[in-house]
């Protein structure tokens, strides 16, 4: 009477010792997959890199001039905190990323804003001195 092992039937020509090595290779070998799927690792400097932009964006007159692209950028960096403490690390990766990256276009809004504040100042500026110009000609 032959014994008939789960791995007796998908390899009967195999020898014994490859037919209990081959199923322990292949347990070791996902082990492993899973193991590098799950180690990446926190992201110290994109959360470092991300916090500095809010901040430094959240200290330029941002608020004032640009509070909408501000919030976004802050919204991200808190969601990108959330998914550290949850060990979602690649997540947390990448709304790091997202955060900085917001926070810079919030910092070029405010700036955009501004240069056109400024630019209006001086077109009306230029525009009494004009009136004033042609005030004294005329008299």
């Amino acid at each position: 009477m032959t014994m008939h092992t789960p791995h007796s039937r998908l390899a009967p020509s195999l020898p014994a010792p490859a037919r209990t090595t081959l199923p322990l290779l292949a347990l070791a070998l996902s082990a492993l997959l899973l193991g590098a799927c799950a180690s990446t690792p926190p992201p110290v400097e994109k959360m470092a890199v991300a916090e500095a932009a809010v901040e430094r964006a959240s200290s330029a007159g941002t608020r004032e001039n640009a509070p909408a692209e501000l919030q976004i950028a802050i919204g991200k960096l808190t969601r990108a905190r959330q998914a550290v403490a949850n060990k979602d690390y690649e997540r947390a990766g990448q709304l790091a990323e997202q955060a900085e990256l917001d926070a810079h276009v919030a910092e070029a809004h405010a700036q955009s804003v501004r240069s056109q504040r400024s630019a209006t100042e001086s077109q009306n500026a230029a525009r009494v001195l004009q009136e004033e110009i042609n005030r004294k000609i005329v008299r």
